[in-house]
């Protein structure tokens, strides 16, 4: 092995355990709360975008709805929003532009997203999928809430 390729090893690897990005986050009180997971109101629905994996420890990701930025996620955080009923389109952060997942929110009802990271070619990059309430549930549950 070349000496410049151990050096970069090394350092990737300082760098990958040295600590985690962090985010603003929300009061006990309030995860607390959402964590019950209350029916919004009857003209609303509940989003709750999460994220459940521990792989890019060190990276924060953009999450948007309908182009407006909401917020950013952590290692084991999530996000909470009251949206209008309909079509919205959700993005986050990748590598070389934002993905997207379309949701069809239904009034009354919470949906729940998964955000999780991929490897990529210079950084970890993120995507979206929208799962069950028990799975969306479980993962909220095993997370905090952000601002």
């Amino acid at each position: 092995m070349s000496k410049n390729f151990m050096m970069c090893s090394a350092a990737l690897t300082i760098a990958l355990l040295s600590g985690c990005a962090s985010v603003p986050m929300e009061s006990p009180e309030q995860d607390k709360a959402l964590k019950a997971f209350p029916a919004p109101a009857q003209d609303k629905a509940g989003l709750y975008i999460f994220r459940d994996s521990s792989l890019g420890p060190v990276l924060k990701k953009t999450v948007k709805i309908d182009d407006q930025t909401i917020g950013e996620t952590a290692i084991n955080t999530y996000l909470y929003r009251e949206i209008t009923p309909g079509q919205h389109v959700l993005a986050t952060e990748s590598e070389f532009g934002d993905n997207t997942l379309v949701l069809n929110a239904e009034a009354g009802k919470n949906h729940f997203v998964r955000q999780y990271i991929k490897i990529g070619l210079f950084v970890g990059g993120a995507n979206l999928e929208q799962v069950s309430e028990a799975e969306g549930r479980k993962g909220v549950s095993e997370t905090e809430l952000a601002r």
